[in-house]
C-alpha cells in the first residue's frame, strides 16, 4: 500500500494485517471460482475505512474450487510476519452455509480466555467478519467453505507468545483495523508529541489516553469522538511525561484490563517483552481483598486477563466491583505520583467481554464530559 506518515522528515510506511491478507486471498479465490478466470489484483475495504489494492499470488482454479495467496506487508513495522504468504481456498459445499476454517500454519485455540473459542482455529472475529462480508457479495446464498492456511505459520509461531497463550500449531489471523501502523518506538513517540502539540494549539487541555484499537472502539461505543483521543500504545509513562510538558490539565485513561493491570504494578511500558506480571498483580489484589488460596491459584493459572475476569465474576468470596474499583484507584495513584500530581487523572478499566469493570470516583462524570464535546 502507498500510505505513509512523516516523522522528522522520515517516511514511515503503513502496512496491512494478516486478517486483510486472508480476506483478500479469499475474495480473489471466490471471484476465480465464480468466473473461472485468473485474478491478479483485488480491492478490499478495511474496518479503518481505507481501501487496499492487494496483489494476488499463486492463483489456481478448478470447477469446484479456487485458491490464491496474498503476501503480508507490514510496512515499516518490525513485524515477524512481514513477507509471508497467506493462502485461502474457496470450494463449493452442499449446505447453503458459509463455513470458515483453518489449515496448516493457523494456530488452534487450546485455552479459555481468548476471543476465539477453544478447539477452533485462531481466526479472530474481525478478520472473520471481513471474510464473511466479501463472500456474501459474491455468493450471497452461501454454499461455500473458505480455508485459510499459512505455510510458514508453524515455524513463526515458535518465536511468539502464542504457545504460552494456548495457541498451538501456528499463528493467529488478526487485525482490528485491517491496517498495520508503523510502530518504531521513537517515531511513534514523536508522532504522539506532535498530536499533543496540535491539542494545545486548539486550546484543548483535556484528553483521553488509550492504548490501542480496543480502547478506541470502546470510546466510540460511548459516543466519544476520535478528536478527544490520543493512542499511547505501550508508552503510557512517556506520554504522561509529555502531557505535563505540553500543559495538559486533565486526562481520562481508558484501558483494557490486560494493559492497566500492569500500570497498577507501577509498570509504565506495557509491552510484554518489558514486563508481563498481569496475573501476579491481579492475584495480589485478589488476596488483599479477601480471596483465599484456591481463588488466588486460579487467577495465577489463568491464560489471559479476560479468563481471570470471568473467574472473579463467578466467585462469591469477594466483591467483583470493589476489586476493580480499587485497581482503578491504584492506577490513578501510580500515574499521578509519576508526574508529581501535575495533572488530574481519572481511570476506566474495561474488558472486551464484560465492558466496564471498574473506574475511579469521577471517571464516569469525565467520560460524559467528553461525550458532550
Amino acid at each position: 500500500m502507498d500510505r505513509y506518515k512523516i516523522v522528522k522528515g522520515k517516511k514511515l510506511k503503513f502496512g496491512y494485517t494478516t486478517g486483510s491478507c486472508a480476506a483478500g486471498a479469499a475474495k480473489a479465490s471466490a471471484i476465480m471460482l465464480q468466473t473461472q478466470n485468473i485474478v491478479n489484483y483485488v480491492d478490499l475495504d478495511t474496518p479503518k475505512g481505507w481501501r487496499l489494492k492487494l496483489k494476488v499470488e499463486d492463483q489456481k482454479y478448478e470447477e469446484n474450487y479456487a485458491q490464491a495467496a496474498v503476501i503480508k506487508d507490514a510496512g515499516d513495522d518490525p513485524d515477524i510476519t512481514d513477507g509471508i504468504k497467506i493462502f485461502a481456498k474457496v470450494s463449493f459445499i452442499k449446505e447453503k452455509t458459509l463455513e470458515i476454517t483453518g489449515g496448516i500454519g493457523v494456530g488452534k485455540i487450546t485455552k479459555d480466555g481468548l476471543s476465539v473459542p477453544v478447539g477452533e482455529y485462531a481466526i479472530n472475529p474481525i478478520p472473520k467478519k471481513m471474510i464473511e462480508k466479501e463472500m456474501k457479495k459474491i455468493f450471497p446464498e452461501g454454499g461455500i467453505r473458505i480455508k485459510i492456511w499459512i505455510p510458514e505459520g508453524e515455524e513463526i509461531a515458535k518465536k511468539t507468545f502464542n504457545p504460552r497463550l494456548g495457541i498451538i500449531g501456528g499463528i493467529s489471523v488478526i487485525g482490528t483495523s485491517g491496517i498495520v501502523e508503523p510502530m518504531s518506538e521513537e517515531a511513534f513517540k514523536e508522532s504522539i508529541r506532535l498530536e499533543m502539540n496540535m491539542f494545545m494549539k486548539n486550546n484543548k487541555h483535556r484528553v483521553i489516553f488509550t492504548f490501542g484499537n480496543y480502547g478506541i472502539n470502546f470510546c466510540k461505543d460511548k459516543r466519544i469522538k476520535d478528536k478527544n483521543i490520543i493512542k499511547t500504545s505501550n508508552f503510557i509513562g512517556d506520554m504522561l511525561d509529555e502531557a505535563v510538558h505540553y500543559g495538559i490539565r486533565e486526562i481520562l485513561i481508558v484501558g483494557h484490563i490486560g494493559k492497566l493491570i500492569k500500570v497498577a504494578g507501577g509498570i509504565f511500558n506495557t509491552h510484554s517483552r518489558t514486563a508481563d506480571c498481569r496475573m501476579e498483580i491481579l492475584a495480589a489484589y485478589t488476596g488483599l481483598n479477601g480471596g483465599n488460596k484456591y481463588l488466588i491459584k486460579k487467577i495465577m493459572e489463568s491464560n489471559t486477563t479476560e479468563e481471570a475476569v470471568e473467574i472473579l465474576q463467578n466467585q462469591k468470596q469477594i466483591s467483583f466491583e470493589v476489586i476493580f474499583k480499587e485497581i482503578a484507584e491504584v492506577v490513578k495513584l501510580k500515574c499521578e505520583k509519576r508526574i508529581y500530581n501535575k495533572i488530574d487523572i481519572e481511570v476506566v478499566i474495561f474488558s472486551q467481554k464484560k465492558g466496564i469493570l471498574g473506574m475511579t470516583t469521577k471517571a464516569g462524570e469525565r467520560m460524559v464530559g467528553f461525550n458532550e464535546k
